[in-house]
């Protein structure tokens, strides 16, 4: 036996030349290669399955975000059908008064005679109640430069101003405070020709009664 052979071989690998026996089994070098198969294909589902989570909480693609927006377009139609959904969608709530129900004083603050009757008799008309006739109050008389001016109580802002606003083009609507009742005042100015034409009023005044609702932009076509 040589001095080279390992003990307890026996003999049996001995060692010639410059080639060395075989330490290592192959079994254990095809469990190794196994078991880096395992490791990778592990990592790789570890990592697949983190992506899908971060997909599902993200909202991102595939099928989570087909149901996600399956489930704004139910929303949006249950919104849509919704009673409230006029009141979300911008419209308002207030009452407008007919022409029939306000009452309007006319006066002339101009230097031509007769504007404020011929003015008065066109409102009665077209269904307005018709107070005082006559020249404009000290304060306003030759001092309006505009179409006119209407004027009414706080209360009248959003009610009577802006249905009579619809007869008298580019009329600068004022509000006095403390006024009393709820008639309210046309004073002509000097650069008033005439009413507006009825049926263009008559447009406005239906306008004033059913304001379109603003279309959100965020909504989403479904």
């Amino acid at each position: 036996m040589s001095m080279l052979t390992p003990p307890g071989m026996g003999g049996q690998y001995r060692i010639t030349g410059d080639k060395y026996p075989r330490m290592r089994p192959r079994r254990r070098r095809a469990r190794l290669v196994l078991s880096m198969v395992a490791s990778v294909t592990a990592l790789g589902l570890v990592g697949w399955g983190t992506l899908q989570l971060i997909d599902v909480f993200t909202g991102g693609g595939g099928t989570a975000s087909a149901a996600g927006s399956a489930r704004d377009c139910i929303r949006q139609a249950a919104a849509s059908a919704s009673p409230a959904a006029g009141a979300s969608a911008g419209t308002t709530t207030t009452e407008l008064p007919k022409p029939a129900q306000i009452t309007v004083n006319v006066y002339n603050a101009t230097t031509r005679a007769g504007l404020a009757k011929n003015t008065a008799d066109e409102l009665k008309k077209r269904g307005f109640k018709i107070g005082d006739i006559g020249n404009a109050p000290t304060r306003f008389d030759k001092k309006v430069k505009g179409t006119a001016i209407l004027l009414g109580p706080a209360s009248a802002l959003k009610t009577s101003l802006p249905v009579l606003a619809t007869q008298v083009t580019a009329a600068d609507q004022r509000t006095e405070a403390g006024r009393k009742g709820t008639a309210v005042d046309l004073i002509i100015g000097n650069a008033f020709k005439t009413l507006t034409p009825q049926a263009t009023a008559a447009k406005a005044i239906t306008a004033l009664s059913n304001p379109t609702p603003t279309a959100s932009t965020s909504k989403k076509t479904c």
